[in-house]
């Protein structure tokens, strides 16, 4: 009996010893429990599947940020180019009312009908404080476009011959200079001298929405509705993307 006891007595030491041992292993050498190596991969395919749908839900929001983005950028080439063509038509307009003689017929006060010595009557509009220069150039203009618009959008970049009105002294009454033209060219001893060139654009503007230098434009004389334009003139561009605007609208409408 007491043989026995020994033998169970060394058969527990023995088995003390060997899970002390197997306690001091480093970590590396032992093995997780099944449960434990499957609570853990569940954990990453929760995490995956949150991360899921957060990309989801926000590669919307980034598309719809770019669009507005991109729909900004051509309402301000748009603003850009018709400001410049309404500036070039003012100032085209100008240089037909001056009097051959050299005066501007801005200086008949009241928008009167003025006479100029015998050389018939000179036609006055009001005059418009936006105007410092009138152009000179009548070549640009043909027989087919007497409203005086650009010809063309190029001729807004590559800009035209002007000269300065009576009494639009450099800087103006505000003390800015003669939009388009640099200060070294507008005055000699405060008083314009000679013709100068002025650009109307530094460049054509890209249409963000075709990525293209590329407007559709119209003449005066064209519909509304035209689908092409008539060559006499540039009275106003168009995009010519026929997406939907976020706000329901044909960016070719805007």
């Amino acid at each position: 009996m007491r043989k026995k006891w020994a033998v169970g007595s060394r058969q527990l030491a023995e088995g003390a010893s060997e899970c002390a041992s197997r306690s001091s292993l480093p970590a590396a050498h032992c093995t997780l429990p099944t449960s434990s190596r499957g609570f853990t991969l569940l954990e990453l395919v929760i995490t995956l599947m949150v991360l899921t749908i957060l990309t989801m839900g926000v590669i919307p929001l980034v598309k719809l940020s770019a669009r507005r983005q991109k729909e900004q950028a051509l309402r301000e080439a748009l603003h850009e180019i018709r400001e410049a063509i309404d500036e070039f038509h003012r100032e085209a307009i100008a240089g037909a009312q001056m009097r051959p003689g050299g005066g501007s017929a801005g200086a008949i006060p009241g928008g009167e009908v003025g006479t100029t010595g015998g050389r018939g009557p000179v036609p006055v509009l009001p005059i418009d404080p936006r105007i410092r220069v009138a152009i000179t150039d009548n070549t640009i203009f043909g027989t087919d476009n007497p409203d005086r618009y650009p010809p063309d959008l190029e001729t807004l970049v590559n800009g035209v011959s002007v000269t300065p009105l009576a009494g639009a002294a450099p800087g103006g009454a505000g003390g800015q200079g003669i939009a388009g033209l640099d200060n070294d060219q507008t005055a000699t001893s405060n008083t314009l001298t000679s013709t100068k060139k002025k650009v109307y654009l530094r460049e054509i503007p890209i249409d963000p929405m075709t990525g293209k230098a590329d407007w559709d434009i119209r003449s005066c004389y064209d519909s509304k509705d035209s689908g092409s334009w008539g060559g006499e003139n540039v009275f106003d561009v168009r995009s010519k993307s026929t997406e939907t605007a976020l706000n329901g609208e044909k960016y070719s409408d805007w």
